[in-house]
């Protein structure tokens, strides 16, 4: 296990959904949010996007 503190999705629904676990901190706020070839704007409408799709 991680010694790092654990991330709010994961706080929220590491029990009973791992995957959007994943999907939110690996894919979201992992690869999409530092890409620096997308404007901050266009982050947060991917991020938000993702997140209400699931």
């Amino acid at each position: 296990m991680s010694s790092e503190k654990p991330s709010g999705a994961q706080v929220m629904f590491g029990e009973f959904a791992p995957k959007l676990v994943r999907l939110t901190d690996e894919v979201l706020f992992g690869q999409v949010w530092p890409d620096e070839g997308l404007s901050r704007r266009d982050r947060s409408l991917v991020t938000v996007a993702a997140l209400v799709a699931l």
